[in-house]
């Protein structure tokens, strides 16, 4: 029998230094992962560029992504689908609760 998990259990109060990152479920040609971001941000100088394309759904809290042309405002419920090469930087996430990140990685 299957075991049952909740996406926003076992969140920790804070967390200091890097984001919570697990992987949920990985195959040959998926990958998704839960992240839980608390005022994390990427470096100034780091951009993601990933092989794979990105559909990112934000479960809880408030995040900006950085694009080389628009800057995006997400809110709690709002997903997006970043293609594969698609340079992008997170640029903000909420301070004061974590943020619920559902990212699967696809081909």
């Amino acid at each position: 029998m299957p075991d049952l998990t909740n996406i926003l259990g076992d969140i920790p109060p804070t967390i200091r230094d890097d984001e919570l990152l697990q992987t949920l479920l990985i195959t040959a040609s998926l990958r998704i992962e839960r992240i839980v971001s608390h005022g994390h941000h990427s470096p100034a100088e780091f951009w993601y560029d990933q092989p794979r394309s990105e559909w990112v759904l934000l479960i809880q809290g408030a995040a900006r992504l950085r694009f080389d042309d628009r800057v995006l405002e997400l809110r709690t419920g709002d997903f997006v689908e970043i293609p594969a090469h698609q340079r992008h930087q997170v640029e903000w996430t909420t301070p004061d609760e974590p943020t619920i990140w559902l990212a699967i990685h696809h081909d």
